[in-house]
């Protein structure tokens, strides 16, 4: 009974804080105004950045936007509009619309269509902003938005992880057979799994490729610290210890969640020296009025605490699946009855991503995958080790950019044409680009 009244008592804290953040307001605006006449002294901006600080700290961090409004195409400023094309009640796939002097520019071999699925890990899909403008000049890019399940009513029913396989599923299918699908993280395991269910039944819509990031396929590989906890405390702690219960007045009342301010901890906690280091940063960069450096951190925060609750449903079916059971490896994986068989996937192309200090998803979890489809044709794999970045860098940054999106994009070009399947044997051949 403990641990459903968690939600209730955090959202009782917030509110407790309200007439502090209130006179904290009223502050900020007495030192941010001319009537502040020691405005440039040491105290007034230890002040005000202090003020800034605890503002921070007692905000409760709304879902980021996207904000991508022009692109690069061919050499010419292109506009971009979001539009959503595709809606069910945990997700909606959003489409970024790229317009030249208000022509849309069309989706082709130059321009693949690409499906970039986000991660429903406690983060809003905003964190893979910097790989969708990456993608952007070149692509015709849509995203999985998905939405935060407290504010899914209970009477719209559950949300596990088959019915994450079937909204897959599902969007690639109005998209057509020509789009190329890449997984962040934690989607690699559904949209793999998602193909292999497709192309077992005959599925004319499935994809032309699959670009796995930094996903937990078999986390038997190089068990980072996140999959060892998960295997030595079972599913069974995790539902007695992570599970809460979403409190009135959310839409999403009475609902059972892994809750995103539980995750959120949990990353915090893993790198706290790190991050309170930052924030001392920030405090100084503020102080001393860089606010160049102090936007910059601001910026991150803004979207790394802001976070997303999951269903109850699917947080502990994939715990269980993935880090305590290893289903998919092993070939135990089931999707409404029908087991999951990775060697039913022929014609999707495949290219894996890993990051050489990734401390979430360890070197070779994803590149399993290879091994896992061996009757996909030998030269349609590929396999791309990418050094000196951790699992941020896998789909962010500056080396994200400069070799990782070129690998991606070289690689859906060459397999942008259907090509009929061609049974395999013998072992798979890895072809690397590091």
């Amino acid at each position: 009974m403990k641990q459903h009244l968690t939600y209730y008592m955090y959202d009782a804290a917030y509110a407790f804080m309200g007439p502090a953040r209130a006179m904290n307001d009223a502050l900020q605006i007495y030192l941010n105004s001319a009537a502040n006449l020691f405005s440039e002294t040491a105290m007034s901006r230890s002040m005000t950045a202090a003020s800034e600080m605890f503002e921070r700290a007692t905000r409760r961090y709304k879902k980021p936007v996207f904000g991508l409004r022009t692109t690069l195409v061919d050499g010419q400023t292109a506009d971009v509009t979001e539009e959503h094309v595709w809606h069910k009640p945990f997700c909606n796939l959003l489409h970024f619309k790229r317009s030249i002097q208000g022509d849309v520019v069309p989706a082709g071999p130059t321009q693949p269509k690409v499906l970039i699925c986000a991660p429903m890990s406690g983060h809003y899909a905003t964190l893979l902003r910097g790989t969708v403008e990456a993608f952007l000049p070149a692509h015709d890019v849509y995203i999985t938005d998905w939405i935060d399940a407290r504010d899914v009513p209970l009477a719209i029913g559950k949300f596990d992880l088959n019915d994450y396989i079937d909204y897959v599923i599902g969007m690639i299918e109005h998209l057509g057979p020509d789009v190329h699908v890449m997984a962040v993280c934690q989607p690699a395991v559904p949209v793999i799994a998602a193909i292999a269910y497709m192309e077992a039944n005959g599925n004319p819509k499935a994809p032309l490729s699959m670009t796995l990031m930094g996903g937990p396929i078999d986390t038997r590989e190089s068990p980072t610290a996140v999959n060892k906890l998960a295997e030595e405390r079972g599913i069974d702690w995790f539902r007695k210890n992570c599970i809460v219960t979403v409190p009135f007045p959310h839409a999403g009342v009475f609902r059972n969640v892994y809750p995103g301010f539980l995750q959120l901890s949990g990353f915090m906690a893993m790198n706290i020296d790190r991050h309170l280091t930052a924030h001392w940063d920030m405090y100084q960069h503020l102080v001393q009025g860089d606010g160049e450096s102090a936007d910059k951190k601001q910026d991150f925060y803004d979207e790394y605490m802001a976070v997303m609750d999951m269903t109850a449903e699917f947080y502990l079916q994939t715990v269980d699946t993935v880090f305590v059971k290893h289903a998919l490896p092993k070939g135990e994986m089931v999707h409404h009855g029908q087991p999951i068989d990775l060697l039913a996937i022929r014609n999707c192309a495949l290219m894996t991503v890993e990051g050489e200090n990734d401390d979430i998803s360890g070197v070779g979890q994803t590149r399993a995958s290879h091994h896992l489809c061996a009757n996909i044709p030998a030269d349609k794999h590929l396999y791309h080790l990418q050094k000196g970045v951790g699992h941020y860098g896998v789909f962010n940054g500056s080396r994200f950019r400069k070799e990782i999106v070129p690998a991606i994009a070289g690689f859906m070009r060459k397999n942008h044409a259907p090509a009929r399947s061609v049974p395999r044997t013998g072992k798979v051949k890895l072809v690397s680009s590091r």
